[in-house]
């Protein structure tokens, strides 16, 4: 049997709810990743699917799982920056990064992995192990385990690794300096799979 709540009790509970808050306050401002090197516009490129480039997001740790901003103390300890969060998820604004990137730098023809009609190429993926700051040795850090799947039958791995000081543990420190490591990992995943 179903229960019906008077109109009065609903209207009670809509404006109760409705002073509820329901996630953190957002920032006036969001922070995002900029890419130093990215293709110019209209730059077009031709050339064999086998030699195509396609760049997976790549998997994260619950602690990256978010749009906030990790500041580890130790080895043990997360806390995350306020009033400091990116546009998206570190996984895909990284990922975007090193297309950008790889495409500027390389030649090469770079693809997102939603154009699935196009053989893919070679892909790259990974795991972004660390995309933050640390408090102890005040630096942001991005650390990016590469995986390079070279066909069917060859698969290369690496790991990047770029630390950038920052003076104060705040979100323009943060946007600045995490951007500046993550090109810094970006022109050397560029450099690797050339």
């Amino acid at each position: 049997m179903i229960q019906r709540l008077p109109l009065a009790a609903s209207a009670a509970a809509a404006l109760l709810l409705a002073g509820c808050s329901f996630g953190p306050k957002v920032p006036a401002t969001l922070m995002r990743l900029s890419a130093v090197s990215a293709p110019a516009a209209a730059a077009g490129r031709t050339g064999a699917t086998a030699q195509a480039l396609t760049v997976v997001p790549p998997t994260v740790t619950q602690e990256l799982a978010t749009q906030r901003v990790p500041v580890r103390s130790g080895t043990t300890q997360v806390a995350y920056l306020k009033d400091a969060q990116w546009v998206e998820t570190p996984a895909i604004m990284f990922a975007r990064l090193v297309s950008d990137t790889v495409a500027a730098r390389s030649g090469r023809i770079v693809l997102d992995p939603k154009q699935f009609t196009f053989d893919p190429g070679q892909r790259l993926t990974g795991t972004l192990r660390s995309f933050g700051l640390e408090s102890d040795t005040m630096q942001a850090v991005v650390v990016y385990d590469a995986a390079l799947a070279r066909g069917t039958d060859q698969v290369e791995t690496r790991r990047f690794e770029a630390r950038v000081p920052v003076t104060t543990i705040d979100s323009a420190s943060a946007a600045s300096a995490l951007n500046q490591a993550a090109n810094q990992v970006a022109a050397d995943v560029a450099a690797w799979v050339g």
